[in-house]
């Protein structure tokens, strides 16, 4: 697309703004990359300064907790670039990676190369979560104020659980004071060694070792004592069960600086899914039954659930393609994502407002950082939406290196036309007139 003038607008769009309570048919004027402001007028533009944004929803841009990137060691996988730019074709203007690389992002150096890969490669930008212990191996801590020197948003052991008791307090008790948020994927490691979906009817009828749900509710509940007890912030990431819901509503109405998030699939999907030994449904932690899914959507209503993450875990064919037992579990997500949820907007489980929260202003929240939003002097960051485009990864492509997602042939509602952060168009799919 031409090249953005210094003072554009984006004309008649749907503008829904969580921050101030915004759901209205206005005008966007940028400069820069500031917000001027909205407005019910038409402002007279030259040409070449405006984009005709009737019939399109433009909300703040998103903002992802949780995507594996790959970089460094396993860029077969993704690298920054790629994955950057993937997050900027589904609407996302921040991406936090995970520290399960080769090496670890376990100290300062690897923090750095990831951000200094993030400045030459454009797109989204790049919030690297830092490991919580060293290796990632539950035995020893990294280096959490350094870390957090580096530019670190968070520190997490990924998809590995911290066990010891007396090593999460003490991580607790670190990020406390370095002001750094603890995200953990709660979970008992010895109650779900070599499982391979839900517990329940489903995998007893295919003959697959259960993952119960008890695995996460008895983690989450130590967890949550713990960060009660040393006042840290602390993050549940990838909640599944509708036990792991209840326990973190009671820790937030005791006051506990608690957050937590859920995936597009434990929102939409349940583990019926697997019928079929379907591995393309195989995720950690896994599908559950109805009630577990009525109940997560329930909790992303009432608040309780702060952000929905992408949980973008690409891998190769290799990975991916093999028998149900050792299939490697996850999806893409960060192109897929928005059209994915656009479904529960569409059939009205999920009010479009509420959506625009989950995506943006709650993850913002959730790191403590200013939430993207459309008031007068904000840095303009911003996703636009087709609601009624249809998008197909198969037809369309991705701009990931990875194709593993359950919804590769499928046609899915709804597209993002138009990415901007800071001021930079990231990706567009519109023309300035």
């Amino acid at each position: 697309m031409p090249e953005r003038p210094r003072r554009w607008i984006l004309r008649d769009a749907r503008v829904i703004d969580p921050t101030q309570g915004l759901d209205e048919i206005a005008t966007l004027i940028v400069e820069d990359d500031k917000i001027v402001g909205l407005t019910q007028e038409s402002p007279d533009a030259p040409s070449g300064s405006t984009i005709s944004a009737q019939g399109l929803v433009l909300m703040p841009g998103f903002i992802d907790l949780r995507a594996h990137l790959g970089e460094p060691g396993l860029e077969y996988r993704e690298d920054v670039r790629s994955g950057l730019a993937s997050a900027a074709a589904g609407g996302y203007v921040r991406v936090c990676c995970l520290p399960d690389t080769q090496p670890v992002n376990d100290c300062r150096a690897v923090t750095e190369a990831l951000l200094n890969s993030a400045a030459r490669a454009g797109g989204a930008e790049l919030g690297p979560i830092g490991a919580v212990t060293r290796g990632l191996k539950g035995q020893e801590l990294a280096e959490i104020g350094d870390l957090k020197e580096a530019g670190v948003v968070a520190v997490s052991d990924a998809g590995h659980a911290i066990e010891r008791a007396d090593l999460m307090r003490n991580a607790l008790r670190y990020c406390r004071t370095f002001d750094v948020l603890l995200m953990q994927q709660a979970q008992v490691a010895s109650l779900i060694a070599g499982a391979q979906m839900h517990e329940g009817a489903t995998s007893a009828r295919l003959g697959l070792r259960g993952w119960p749900r008890v695995a996460e509710s008895i983690a989450l509940q130590r967890d949550l004592l713990l960060a009660g007890d040393t006042g840290a912030r602390y993050h549940a990431s990838t909640l599944s069960t509708r036990e792991g819901v209840a326990l973190v509503r009671e820790a937030k109405s005791r006051g506990f600086a608690v957050s937590c998030d859920i995936t597009p699939y434990h929102l939409l999907e349940t583990d019926r899914c697997l019928e079929g030994y379907d591995s393309r449904f195989k995720f950690s932690p896994p599908l559950r039954e109805a009630a577990d899914r009525d109940a997560l959507l329930e909790a992303a209503l009432d608040g309780t659930i702060d952000c929905i993450v992408t949980d973008h875990q690409p891998r190769s064919a290799l990975e991916t393609n093999a028998e149900f037992e050792i299939a490697e579990p996850g999806a893409v997500g960060l192109e897929l994502c928005l059209s994915l949820l656009w479904q529960c907007v569409n059939d009205g489980r999920l009010p479009i407002a509420r959506l625009a929260h989950l995506l943006s202003t709650g993850p913002a929240r959730v790191l403590g950082i200013d939430a993207p939003s459309f008031r007068a002097g904000s840095e303009a960051y911003f996703t636009l939406i087709d609601p009624t485009g249809r998008f197909s990864p198969a037809r369309s492509g991705l701009l990931s290196k990875s194709r593993n997602t359950p919804y590769w042939d499928r046609e899915l509602p709804a597209r993002v036309v138009m990415t901007v952060g800071r001021g930079k168009v990231l990706h567009s799919a519109v023309s300035f007139s």
